[in-house]
């Protein structure tokens, strides 16, 4: 058994020499690094159970206290689960000096906007909801929401949230958005 055990310990040891000498510590790192990158890049990819998360927001059963007192709690104006932010991409104006229907001291509105359609679960209708961004002022980087309930692709512009819509605007600085709401749908 011993000649079995110096033959794989001689394997072991000319494979190692080998590969000690045809690679340096940078090229390791280098190669280590690239592992690494990639698995950033995988690892949201993989398939992972949300149900927690729904069930704490009183989506799933259960019944229990908590999730009873989250299905009670009503979304305000400065939650991205307030009815009328259902395809809203970026700051919310409330939570940046303004309110949601106007924008902030030293902005201005936007001349090209972006439309959804809400549904407002207190009276059961679906609302048309006009979305501007506010211009003028460095991004507001409070109450980030990016619902995008019904957007489509780039091509179709007047329904399509992910653009820089003060491009049209004197100023093409991005600040937050507004949701005004426009008409029932």
């Amino acid at each position: 058994m011993k000649p079995l055990f110096d033959w794989l310990d001689g394997m072991a040891e000319r494979r190692a020499r080998t590969l000690a000498q045809r690679s340096s510590r940078r090229s390791v790192l280098a190669g280590v690094g690239r592992m690494l990158v990639a698995g950033a890049f995988t690892l949201p990819v993989l398939p992972f159970d949300r149900t927690q998360h729904a069930h704490a927001a009183g989506g799933g059963g259960g019944g229990g206290a908590a999730g009873g007192a989250a299905r009670k709690r009503t979304p305000v104006d400065t939650d991205c689960d307030y009815w009328r932010y259902c395809s809203v991409d970026g700051f919310l104006c409330s939570c940046c000096g303004g309110s949601a229907t106007a924008c902030p001291p030293g902005t201005e509105i936007s001349k090209a906007s972006w439309l959804g359609t809400c549904f407002n679960p207190a009276d059961k209708k679906q609302y048309l909801v006009n979305y501007y961004d506010c211009c003028g002022r460095v991004s507001c980087n409070r109450c980030f929401c990016n619902t995008n309930h019904g957007d489509r692709p780039g091509y179709r512009l007047g329904v399509h949230n992910d653009i820089n819509w003060c491009m049209a605007s004197d100023s093409s600085v991005y600040h937050c958005t507004l949701s005004v709401v426009v008409a029932v749908a």
